[in-house]
C-alpha cells in the first residue's frame, strides 16, 4: 500500500521517542520528565474545569492563557502562539517556512525531530555539527540560503546552552527566522534566555514547553514568543483547536505558581551538580549541563551499560550520533533514583 504515500514521505524516517514501559516499576530516566509533581494549584484548576463545558469546544485562540505568558514575559498577547506541546509549535513554524526542496539549518547533534518536521515538508535537512567545548560556527548557519534555522538552548544531548550574545549576532546575520528552542529554559542561567532579543530582532522566535519545568508532560501544551506579524501568519497555519480546554486552564494555573517552579527547579540542579560529580568519579565524560539531564560518555561500553541498566528496571536514554562517541543521556531524577543508577553504574565500573 505504500505506493499510495508521497515518495518524500516513504523515504524518510520517523521521529523515534523515548520508551515508555507499560508495565510499572521502572525509575525513568529517558525522556527528561520531571520526577516531582505539578503545582498543587493545577490540580484544582483541571478540577474545576472538569464539567459540562468538556461538551464545548476550548477557545481556538487560547486567549486567557496567551493573556497569562504574556504577562509572564513582558510582552502582548499577540505575540503568543499556543500549541499543543512545542512540537507542535515547531511542526507549524515549519510548515509556515519551509517547503518542498527549501533547506533548514540545525546543529548536530541536537533534537532529532528538526529532520523530522523538515523532511514532512520534502526539504533538505542541513546538520551543522558541533565543534569542540560544544561551540558552533555561525557562518555556517549563514553561508547556505536557508528557509529556516533551529536552535535547541539549552541542546539535547549535551545539555550545553549558547550565550544570548551569540544568539543576537547569529539572528543578525540571518536572512531566515531563527527558532530558538528554549524546552529546557527553566534549568538554564537566565542570562541565556532569548526572548529579550525579540524587540531588536524580528526574525527570533522563541518556543517554550510545559513539559520539563512545569511537570505537564502528560497534558501537550507550549507556546511560541515572537513578533505580532509572524505570530498572525502562523495562526493561519495552525489546527483550528490545537489546545483543549484543560491544557489551556492547566497551564494558566502553573504559569501563575513560580513560586512552585522555582522550588522543583532548586532541587533538580542541586541533583544534577551531584550526579554530574559522581560519574565523573566513576570515569565517564560528562559536559556541564544546562538542562535537567546529563550527557555521559567514556565509560564503559554505553550499549552494554544501558541494557544492564534496564535489566534492573532503570531507563536511561542510549543514543548515537555520527562522529560522536555514543552515550547515555541520563535525565535528572529524585536522589533516591539516582542513587539507585549510580549504584548500578558503580558494580559496572
Amino acid at each position: 500500500m505504500s505506493r499510495f504515500v508521497q515518495s518524500h514521505i516513504t523515504r524518510m524516517q520517523g521521529y523515534v521517542p523515548g520508551e515508555q514501559p507499560r508495565g510499572g516499576g521502572f525509575i525513568k530516566l529517558n525522556t527528561n520528565e520531571n520526577p516531582y509533581p505539578p503545582s498543587p494549584r493545577v490540580f484544582e484548576a483541571l478540577s474545576a474545569a472538569i464539567g459540562e463545558r468538556l461538551r464545548l469546544y476550548p477557545d481556538p485562540l487560547a486567549t486567557e492563557f496567551r493573556k497569562t505568558a504574556a504577562a509572564l514575559h513582558g510582552v502582548d498577547p499577540e505575540m503568543i502562539l499556543a500549541g499543543n506541546g512545542s512540537d507542535d509549535l515547531l511542526t507549524i513554524i515549519t510548515r509556515a517556512f519551509v517547503g518542498p526542496g527549501d533547506a533548514a539549518a540545525f546543529a548536530s547533534p541536537s533534537y532529532l525531530l528538526y529532520s523530522t518536521i523538515v523532511s514532512l515538508q520534502n526539504g533538505r535537512a542541513v546538520f551543522i555539527p558541533y565543534g569542540p567545548g560544544w561551540a558552533l560556527d555561525a557562518g555556517a548557519f549563514v553561508e547556505g540560503g536557508y528557509k529556516l534555522a533551529f536552535l535547541a538552548n539549552p541542546d539535547s544531548p549535551s545539555g550545553s546552552a549558547q550565550s544570548r550574545g551569540w544568539i543576537a549576532a547569529l539572528a543578525s546575520r540571518l536572512e531566515c527566522p531563527l527558532v530558538v528552542d528554549e524546552a529546557y529554559a527553566d534549568f538554564a542561567d537566565p542570562g541565556r534566555h532569548a526572548i529579550a532579543l525579540l524587540a531588536d530582532h524580528p526574525n527570533v522566535i522563541v518556543t517554550r514547553s510545559f513539559s520539563k519545568g512545569y511537570s505537564l508532560a502528560g497534558l501537550r501544551l507550549g507556546y511560541a514568543i515572537g513578533r505580532p506579524e509572524l505570530i498572525a501568519e502562523l495562526m493561519k497555519v495552525k489546527d483550528s483547536y490545537n489546545c483543549d480546554a484543560l491544557s489551556q486552564v492547566a497551564g494558566i494555573a502553573a504559569l501563575r505558581d513560580q513560586e512552585h517552579l522555582a522550588g522543583n527547579t532548586a532541587r533538580i540542579l542541586a541533583t544534577r551538580a551531584r550526579l554530574t560529580i559522581a560519574l565523573r568519579g566513576l570515569g565517564y565524560t560528562v559536559t556541564e549541563s544546562e538542562a535537567n539531564f546529563v550527557w555521559a560518555t567514556g565509560g564503559p561500553p554505553a550499549r552494554e551499560t544501558f541494557a544492564r541498566l534496564k535489566e534492573n528496571r532503570v531507563l536511561a536514554r542510549l543514543m548515537s550520533y555520527p562522529g560522536f562517541p555514543e552515550g547515555l543521556r541520563i535525565t535528572v531524577g529524585t536522589d533516591p533514583e539516582i542513587d539507585r543508577l549510580l549504584e548500578l553504574l558503580s558494580e559496572s565500573s
